[in-house]
């Protein structure tokens, strides 16, 4: 089971407010985010309500203020915890918009998508198995977009301004990575 601690304050002081599964409106909880607490679990933060708008990967550990996940700023309204997956990992990516173009076929992180493929830029893609996170820089860094299960036919499916992709990660088993 998930577990993830919002706080107000920097250094996980002021009101806080405990979760052990998905909320789409932390704001009834706390008003900012300041520091966090990942207990349990791998989950995606957002700064808008629904899972919407930035969104920032989380797991085991401590995060004294929102520089320390990324963060533009102390704004987190919902989160969603990514559910324990076991198998095997896959996704295809591809040059174009609607599975079209070139495509490469991933089962592991890619620090360096260009590289790997030859494009900066994925318009659509496929994930098979597992779950990923899309980074729009090299060395998993810049903005984050979480992938689940699923076709995502343009680059604003998967919640993206632009198809600007840097590297991938796949979103481990958190059961038997923080035992």
């Amino acid at each position: 089971m998930g577990k993830i601690t919002f706080f107000e304050d920097k250094n996980f002081k002021g009101r806080s407010y405990e979760c052990s599964s998905d909320n789409n409106d932390l704001h009834s909880h706390v008003s900012r985010c300041n520091s966090i607490k990942v207990d349990n679990g791998s989950w995606m933060i957002y700064e808008q309500a629904n899972n919407k708008g930035h969104q920032y990967f989380l797991k085991k550990g401590e995060y004294p203020d929102y520089q320390h996940w990324m963060g533009f700023n102390d704004t987190i309204s919902s989160c969603h915890m990514i559910p324990l997956h076991t198998g095997s990992f896959m996704i295809k990516l591809y040059e174009k918009e609607d599975f079209r173009g070139q495509m490469v076929e991933f089962t592991e992180d890619s620090p360096h998508i260009y590289k790997d493929f030859n494009y900066h830029e994925i318009n659509s893609c496929n994930v098979i198995e597992g779950h990923w996170i899309f980074y729009e820089e090299p060395n998993y860094r810049g903005r984050q977009y979480y992938l689940r299960p699923g076709e995502y036919r343009r680059f604003s499916d998967w919640g993206a301004s632009n198809a600007r992709i840097g590297s991938i990660r796949i979103v481990q088993d958190f059961y038997q990575t923080f035992k």
